[in-house]
C-alpha cells in the first residue's frame, strides 16, 4: 500500500501545482487592466501636479502598447466567440506542443508576468492608486464589466494558459474540472473585491476629465478607455445570451409538458 500512498500524494501535488499555475497565469489578464488603470492615473496626476518623482516620470514614459495589444486581441477573440461560438483570433492547441513552442510560450508568459508584476509594484512604490477616481459608474455598469472581464479571462485561460500548463505538467490536454473553475472564479472574485472594483473605472473617468483640460487626451488613454467599453460590450452580450437561453428553456419546457399531457390523454382514450 506504500506505493499507492506515494502515487496518491504525487498526484495531489501535481494537481495542486497545475491549479496554482493556471490561476496565477490566468489572473494576468485582469491584472493588465489594473496596471492600465494605474498608468492612466499616473498620466493624470503628472499633468495636474507636474510631479518631479522619478517613479511617476517613469510611468509617464512607459509605453503600454504591447499590453493593450494583448488585451485587445483577447477581448476581440472573446467577443467574436460569444457572438459566433468560434474563437477565430486565438486558438487553443489540442495537439501536444513541440519543445521549442512550449519553451517560447513559457518565456512569453513569464515575461508578461514579470512586467505586470514590476509595473504594479512600481505603482505602489510611487504611491499611485486609482481608487480615488473609480467611483463614477453605477452598480449596474460595474456588474456588466465584471461579467465581461470574467468572460475575457476565461478565454485567455482556456486558449493560451491551459494548453501550455497542461502540456508542461501532464504532457497532454486535460479536461477542465469543476474544482478548477471554482478556484479560478474565487481568485478572480477576490482580486475584483480587493482592488479592481475601485480602480478600473478610472480608465473612463479620468479620460472624460482630461477632455476638458488643455493637455487633452493621449492615444494610450483613449485605447484604454476603448478596452473598458469593449469589456462592457462582452458583458452585455453574455447577459443577453443568458436571457435568451433561459427563455428558450422555458418555452421548450412548456412545449414538452404540453406534449406529455397530450400523449397521456391519448393513452387514456
Amino acid at each position: 500500500m506504500g506505493w499507492y500512498k506515494k502515487l496518491s500524494s504525487s498526484t495531489t501535488v501535481t494537481d495542486s501545482f497545475h491549479i496554482l499555475a493556471t490561476n496565477l497565469l490566468s489572473l494576468l489578464l485582469p491584472l493588465c487592466f489594473l496596471l492600465l488603470a494605474r498608468l492612466t492615473t499616473a498620466h493624470f496626476l503628472f499633468t495636474q501636479q507636474q510631479s518631479s518623482s522619478l517613479l511617476i516620470s517613469l510611468f509617464i514614459y512607459t509605453n503600454p502598447g504591447l499590453l493593450q495589444a494583448l488585451v485587445t486581441l483577447t477581448g476581440l477573440a472573446t467577443l467574436i466567440h460569444d457572438l459566433s461560438g468560434k474563437i477565430v483570433l486565438v486558438k487553443g492547441s489540442i495537439e501536444p506542443l513541440s519543445r521549442p513552442s512550449l519553451h517560447t510560450a513559457w518565456v512569453l508568459l513569464c515575461t508578461l508576468q514579470v512586467c505586470v508584476g514590476l509595473g504594479i509594484e512600481g505603482s505602489i512604490a510611487a504611491g499611485i492608486d486609482a481608487s480615488g477616481f473609480g467611483h463614477g459608474g453605477s452598480l449596474l455598469s460595474r456588474a456588466v464589466f465584471f461579467l465581461g472581464l470574467h468572460d475575457t479571462m476565461l478565454c485567455w485561460s482556456r486558449t493560451i494558459v491551459r494548453p501550455v500548463v497542461d502540456d508542461t505538467v501532464f504532457g497532454f490536454s486535460k479536461e477542465e474540472r469543476w474544482v478548477e473553475r471554482v478556484a479560478m472564479a474565487a481568485s478572480f472574485g477576490a482580486l475584483w473585491w480587493w482592488k479592481l472594483r475601485d480602480e478600473v473605472e478610472s480608465l473612463v473617468v479620468l479620460v472624460e476629465v482630461r477632455k476638458h483640460k488643455p493637455t487633452g487626451v493621449g492615444m494610450a488613454d483613449s485605447v484604454s478607455r476603448w478596452l473598458y467599453y469593449l469589456t462592457v460590450t462582452i458583458g452585455m452580450v453574455r447577459i443577453v445570451k443568458g436571457i435568451v437561453w433561459v427563455g428558450v428553456k422555458l418555452v421548450y419546457g412548456r412545449v414538452e409538458t404540453k406534449s406529455g399531457d397530450s400523449l397521456a390523454i391519448e393513452d387514456k382514450v
